[in-house]
């Protein structure tokens, strides 16, 4: 599946297996993951991506353990499938584990900082979806920050000999010091982050930025996270959207007009 250089935006459907996840909706029990990712990719979706621990401002760690069994009882009910999985997570045994099912991208939100996932990504081959991140997830703040830490991704990938690697710009509350503002600096800014020369997801579905703005819990967050799609997706290779029908119809609709 080609990601930028020309190809149509891919969307890319969020299962959650964690029931911690800030958006409960996205959280799917092991015996429905099969049918929800069928589904999904009936709707539109390019691939799947699978996480089993919620890494919000706040949120109470699980042992690497725990998510190796939680992530990997879903991948098994994915097994055979046929659908093209990314897996989320930042630990490399939680990856190794994963790489012993029909896992095809790695999508890290610690930004290939972990020498051990980098190196293990690479020996697989896998495709790597890297977020902004220089020691913690999101930790960059402001546009200037956020390029830097981008560079020093692809720096990782590059040194690594990671063939394919998308750019996270880490929209979102990662850590405590993130603000409302931060948020909407990076989304003005988004063009930019296409300047690194590498593919760029947009990943803001029903965000806490989103919902501070309009005063909506995440449940009621899809309206807002359309329209602030129609904004950056001529500047995305990828988008990440718990909403795969409401996405995929959006992104149609957007296209179309980009092109009279």
């Amino acid at each position: 599946m080609a990601v930028g250089g020309g190809a149509p935006p891919r969307l890319m459907g969020v299962i959650n297996c964690s029931p911690e996840s800030f958006f409960s909706g996205s959280f799917v029990p092991c015996r429905s993951i099969r049918e929800r990712a069928l589904s999904m990719i009936d709707e539109g979706a390019d691939l799947i991506d699978i996480g089993a621990r919620s890494t919000a401002p706040g949120s109470a760690p699980i042992p690497v353990k725990e998510e190796i069994e939680r992530i990997t009882t879903a991948l098994t009910e994915l097994d055979g499938s046929g659908i093209t999985v990314s897996v989320d997570t930042m630990h490399a045994g939680v990856l190794e584990a994963c790489l012993r099912h029909d896992v095809h991208v790695l999508n890290d939100i610690g930004g290939l900082h972990d020498p051990a996932i980098t190196s293990c990504a690479a020996a697989a081959g896998l495709p790597v979806i890297a977020m902004a991140a220089e020691r913690r997830p999101g930790d960059a703040r402001g546009t200037e920050a956020t390029l830097a830490a981008l560079r020093h991704v692809g720096i990782r990938a590059a040194e690594a000999g990671i063939k394919h690697l998308i750019l996270d710009p880490a929209v979102g509350r990662w850590t405590e010091e993130r603000t409302f503002e931060d948020d909407w600096d990076l989304c003005r800014s988004f063009p930019r982050f296409s300047e690194l020369g590498y593919p760029v997801i947009l990943a803001i579905s029903r965000k806490s930025f989103i919902g501070d703005l309009i005063g909506r819990p995440a449940a009621d967050r899809l309206a807002g996270t359309l329209a602030l799609t129609a904004r950056l997706l001529p500047h995305a290779d990828m988008v990440r959207a718990h909403d795969v029908a409401a996405t995929r119809d959006a992104i149609f609709v957007i296209r179309k007009c980009t092109e009279m």
